[in-house]
């Protein structure tokens, strides 16, 4: 007959609350008092026990006595040394009881930490091999500093392990995170509930939702290029740091919910982090955490817009010192990506950035190029671009005005009409405005215009374009500006030019009469 034990957290179902022999279960803590109250939680929740402890002394996990407690425990303490631990097979093998039952193991990280993955898998292996001898279960409830990367190293002995799970601290509550627990012939996967704590026993948290999926088994690993933490070394066992982007995608490849940084370093780039960002999120999952960080040079705006929907979870930029880098990463940690990411990346791109066109473009071109990107639903509203209307001052034309006028981005149009210039810069915030006039222009633009007027919002920008559709002259004709140096502004298309014929002037004489006196 199969004997079952039980974590004892009330309300809790039944399959994530028991264990069975013979089995090894294992739970990890973050917080040393966490993990102290479970095991006395599952202590209480006992008719028999044997209780090993490396962590502190047996007899203080009874101190207080825990509530309705009556059982008899045998307790053994077990130095915190890795020879004592290397050899708990043998000791446990003279010391049990021929009565199959629970044996909780009570330890800190520190006991584990000194051993490295074959060793603790092959401490298992034997420890699972008395197990099924004996016909009992083993708990085993860790916590200390770097629990977490036991946490990593527990996901590769599902072979060992019929549990795994972790409790962390929330502030106001607990998350009890289910890697994987078996009841039977049952397996219960991917699990998290939230947990309150009343008298110092756990329990479900009254308007928690039971089953709510989630993949953690990599979630505190970090995939990185080398240049986003500025030559310093892996921060820890938990960090991966790849020579190039490739090799961060290639290994995010194989993750679930672990946390991807790339390095921006140039524009040139966008394409391929974009190709790969997609890629990811579409294939591994909403869990996981995608980070670009900007190491050379910082993003358009739109091409941040783009990453931002491919599914990135967060910009780094440029400037940002190491310290605030790491901050940034903390601050996303359990984050899911919730945004929904298009199939189609081509679709995707060109929905970003609509506009082919760059430079002069005559009245009716323009409104409309304009009035077609205003009414695409894939970009943000009010965060299309800026309308901006400068007249020069009164020494200089307007068509000498935009001569000096250089556009360098595609989507930002420019044309002349009456004594003003408009432009239309895409994807420009408001507070970007004076940073592109500094680079479309030759000259300072405070010293060229009198005064300026701007529209952001989406309904600004469609009105004042309907009502200048209407402000054309009907001799007006498109006049090609050339530069001093005879440079042309550039454009997609040929303007009319239009040239002065000069007409012929006869000379004849012209007979006065002159009065006398």
């Amino acid at each position: 007959m199969t004997l079952s034990f039980t974590l004892g957290i009330d309300q809790l179902q039944g399959e994530l609350l028991q264990m069975q022999s013979p089995g090894c279960y294992w739970i990890t803590a973050d917080r040393q008092p966490d993990a102290r109250r479970l095991a006395r939680q599952v202590i209480a929740s006992q008719q028999a026990l044997t209780l090993i402890s490396s962590a502190e002394k047996p007899q203080e996990l009874f101190t207080p006595p825990p509530d309705g407690i009556t059982i008899r425990v045998p307790m053994y303490s077990l130095p915190a040394t890795r020879k004592a631990l290397m050899n708990l097979d043998e000791d446990l093998s003279r010391a049990l009881s021929p009565q199959p039952g629970l044996i909780l193991l009570y330890t800190a990280y520190a006991s584990w930490q000194t051993l490295t993955s074959a060793e603790i898998s092959s401490w298992l292996k034997k420890i699972t091999s008395l197990l099924a001898t004996k016909q009992s279960a083993l708990l085993i409830i860790t916590s200390g500093t770097g629990v977490n990367t036991l946490r990593s190293q527990l996901q590769s002995f599902f072979r060992y392990l019929d549990g795994t799970s972790h409790l962390e601290w929330q502030q106001d509550s607990w998350d009890y995170r289910i890697n994987w627990w078996f009841n039977g012939d049952r397996l219960l996967a991917d699990r998290k509930v939230r947990l309150d704590n009343n008298n110092e026993f756990f329990s479900l948290l009254a308007d928690d939702a039971q089953n709510t999926p989630l993949t953690l088994n990599d979630e505190t690993i970090f995939i990185a290029e080398k240049q986003v933490l500025e030559g310093a070394p892996p921060l820890s066992l938990q960090w991966l740091v790849f020579d190039n982007n490739e090799a961060v995608y290639s290994r995010a490849q194989q993750a679930s919910s672990a946390t991807v940084i790339f390095n921006l370093s140039n524009n040139q780039q966008i394409n391929s982090l974009a190709e790969n960002i997609h890629s990811l999120r579409r294939t591994r999952g909403s869990a996981l955490k995608i980070v670009v960080r900007e190491m050379q040079t910082s993003l358009r705006y739109s091409d941040e817009r783009l990453l931002l929907a491919c599914g990135v979870n967060n910009i780094v930029a440029f400037g940002t010192n190491l310290s605030n880098f790491l901050t940034t990463l903390e601050a996303i940690q359990g984050q899911s990506y919730n945004r929904h990411v298009p199939a189609d990346l081509k679709q995707l791109q060109a929905s970003m950035q609509p506009l082919h066109e760059k430079g002069y473009l005559p009245l009716e071109r323009f409104c409309h190029a304009v009035t077609l990107l205003m009414n695409n639903t894939q970009l943000p509203e009010n965060g299309k671009g800026l309308l901006v209307a400068l007249r020069p001052v009164p020494e200089l034309q307007p068509q000498q005005a935009l001569t000096l006028c250089k556009m360098r981005r595609y989507g930002d149009l420019v044309t002349l009409i009456d004594d003003r210039l408009y432009l239309f810069l895409s994807s420009c915030r408001f507070n970007d405005l004076d940073i592109a006039l500094k680079y479309i222009f030759r000259l300072p633009h405070d010293e060229i215009f009198t005064n300026r007027m701007i529209w952001y919002q989406d309904l600004q920008i469609l009105s004042e374009v309907r009502q200048i559709k209407g402000l054309i002259p009907t001799d007006w004709h498109d006049v090609t500006p050339e530069s001093e140096a005879g440079e042309v502004i550039e454009k997609n298309h040929k303007m009319p030019v239009s040239r002065r014929v000069p007409e012929p002037i006869t000379l004849g004489n012209v007979t006065r009469e002159v009065s006398r006196r």
